[in-house]
């Protein structure tokens, strides 16, 4: 189920189910990344491909391929 970086994904739960199939989710990030939360408008750092918002929860994710360009 691994398709590299060729990979599309319409919902960000897709991008977390990808993850954890990976078997990713609690690796460390080569670099953390700042975000703002969409549903609480809290800022924090990620530092695992899979990071919750300390404030509210809810669950981001980033693949491994795109660790450095998450945009």
């Amino acid at each position: 189920m691994h398709d590299g970086c060729a990979g599309s994904f319409e919902t960000g739960q897709q991008v977390v189910d990808k993850v954890r199939t990976m078997g990713f989710a609690e690796q460390i990030m080569p670099m953390p990344l700042d975000i703002k939360c969409d549903e609480c408008g809290n800022e924090f750092s990620m530092e695992t491909f899979e990071s919750k918002c300390p404030e509210c929860e809810m669950v981001y994710g980033v693949v491994p391929c795109h660790a450095f360009d998450v945009a």
